[in-house]
This record gives structure tokens, sequence and C-alpha cells, in this order.
């Protein structure tokens, strides 16, 4: 009984290295790979967009819905209300 047990704590630590081991490769290897994409893939630089004018913001809030649009809109809300 003593042996089995013994044999089966050198399993567990066994195994658990092993984990262990596989798990530090693993963030070396996903860290290397990293790298090299960024260094023969290098991300573009981020445009930067123009601030919209005062005559387009203004005309942006001025811009109206459709009469035909809401009224479809308002039907299929009291449509929806009736069931």
């Amino acid at each position: 009984m003593d042996n089995l047990l013994s044999d089966g704590f050198g399993l567990m630590i066994l195994g658990m290295g092993f984990v262990y081991v596989f798990l530090i490769v693993l963030i070396f290897a996903t860290t290397f790979m990293s790298k090299m994409i960024n260094q023969y893939f290098p991300a573009p630089a981020p445009v930067q967009a123009k601030k919209p004018s005062s005559a387009n913001a203004q005309a942006s809030s001025r811009q109206t819905v459709d009469p035909t649009i809401a009224a479809a809109i308002a039907a299929a809300i009291h449509q929806h209300r009736q069931r």
C-alpha cells in the first residue's frame, strides 16, 4: 500500500511538472511568434479623422426622417403593441 501511494505521488509530481514546463514553453513560443509577426507585418499607423466643420455638424443635426419611413415605423410599433 505504501509503494502504491508513493508511485501515485510520483506520477502526480511528474504530470504537474510536464504541464508546468509545457505552459512555460507555450508562453515563450507565443511571445516569439508575436514578435516575429510584428517585425515582418507591422500594424499600419492609425489615420486621424478630421473634425467636421461647424457647417457640417449643423447640417447633420437638422436632417429629418422621411415621412413615409416615420409612418412605417409608427405602423410597425402599433401592430407590435396590438399583439
